[in-house]
């Protein structure tokens, strides 16, 4: 059995879907394992992981406008100490997940066909997200 982790850093330009399959599947070949589990993990509290498709953008355009109007800006909100933003920011993450695992067969994710890995960016101004993935297996 091996292990390995790897930090990842994702830089955004705002509030959005930013695709970073490639950059796991690349580091995940060097790391040869035919078979196990990747653990992917998002260090933030503002912005949140998703398997979503990947052929079409306006999936991604309308998860945005969808979250948008869940978790309106300038709400009702208590906590706003980093600005309009802030709150929605946690609601959204709540809403989704900062892990993914994803199964690893014959050396390659497991995903379907028009999936991919995003790092969803909650937050209105640009970050410096870092994700985390970890894998273990044989």
């Amino acid at each position: 059995m091996k292990q390995s982790v790897h930090k990842l850093e994702i830089t955004t330009r705002g509030q959005g879907l930013y695709e970073f399959t490639s950059e796991v599947e690349t580091w995940l070949r060097a790391q040869q394992i035919h078979t196990g589990l990747l653990t992917v993990f998002c260090r933030h509290t503002s912005a949140s992981l998703l398997i979503q498709e990947n052929a079409d953008p306006s999936v991604r355009r309308d998860l945005k406008s969808y979250f948008s109007r869940i978790a309106p800006e300038n709400g009702p909100y208590e906590h706003t100490d980093e600005g309009p933003d802030d709150m929605p920011a946690h609601l959204k993450t709540a809403l989704t997940q900062v892990q993914l695992s994803i199964p690893i067969a014959n050396g390659s994710l497991v995903l379907g066909t028009w999936q991919g890995i995003y790092l969803f960016e909650h937050r209105t101004h640009p970050h410096r997200r870092q994700i985390v993935l970890h894998v273990i297996g044989e």
